[in-house]
């Protein structure tokens, strides 16, 4: 049986990064490992799930949410039995799934705030995997796997969005570039050098990749290297604050 997997690709980088860099920040429990492929299946129902709200091909996407919830749910009981408050996290980010179905109704999965709810919603697994490690949020935790996670891939958002489907659009450009102008410039300002550098490649191939015919393999192979520099960075600045 063939899997039914998303079609949107980045999403693994918003499921990853952010959970990860809570671990970091919060400290390592075996339970982890458990509560990680919970999150991962539990992402992988919501596909599904959200898809009923199209009300088309109801029975197939049901039977594919619960192929995923149930062992999902099975993986997530482990952390939270450890530490049971964790279920508040999973309510935070209900209403940012109403408004991924509500968009998903309509057949606008690709409008922009659309794509910042579900950045939110992935970001506060970040909060979630923290408080599961340490009992409890600090302020590096809000800015470091939080805060960061948010502002890094609302910034992919605005690079891919220039370089597909507003392509064409000058305003949008300037938005991009502006925006990610002002993340640099900001951790510069708090002399957070480490940080700075997580966030400059994301500057630089907005700027000299725009314009440029790269296919959407090509520029997802690009997002995952830029990724991977801004989760190691970020990471050793947590460790660095420890």
């Amino acid at each position: 049986m063939k899997l039914f997997l998303p079609k949107q690709h980045g999403a693994w980088a918003m499921l990853i990064i952010p959970f990860w860099l809570g671990v970091f920040n919060g400290g390592f429990l075996w339970q982890h490992i458990p509560f990680f492929f919970g999150w991962l299946l539990l992402y992988l129902a919501t596909y599904p799930m959200l898809l009923i709200f199209k009300k088309k091909k109801v029975p197939y996407y049901i039977k594919w949410t619960l192929i995923y919830m149930l062992p999902a749910l099975l993986l997530l009981v482990i952390p939270l039995m450890e530490r049971p408050s964790i279920y508040f996290f999973g309510l935070l980010m209900i209403p940012f799934f109403i408004i991924n179905a509500y968009y998903t109704s309509i057949n606008r999965d690709r409008a922009f705030m659309n794509d910042i709810s579900a950045i939110c919603a992935f970001s506060i697994a970040g909060l979630a995997s923290s408080y599961f490690g340490a009992g409890g949020i600090t302020i590096e935790t809000l800015i470091f796997s939080f805060l960061s996670s948010i502002l890094f891939f609302i910034g992919c958002t605005f690079y891919v969005k220039t370089m597909i489907r507003e392509k064409k659009n000058s305003q949008f450009k300037w938005v991009s570039w502006v925006y990610h102008s002002l993340l640099v410039l900001s951790w510069l300002v708090f002399g957070l050098w480490i940080v700075v550098l997580a966030y400059i490649p994301s500057l630089v191939r907005a700027i000299i990749f725009y314009g440029k015919k790269l296919s959407p393999k090509e520029i997802g192979i690009y997002e995952i290297v830029n990724s991977a520099i801004f989760f190691i960075l970020m990471a050793i600045q947590i460790l660095m604050l420890k």
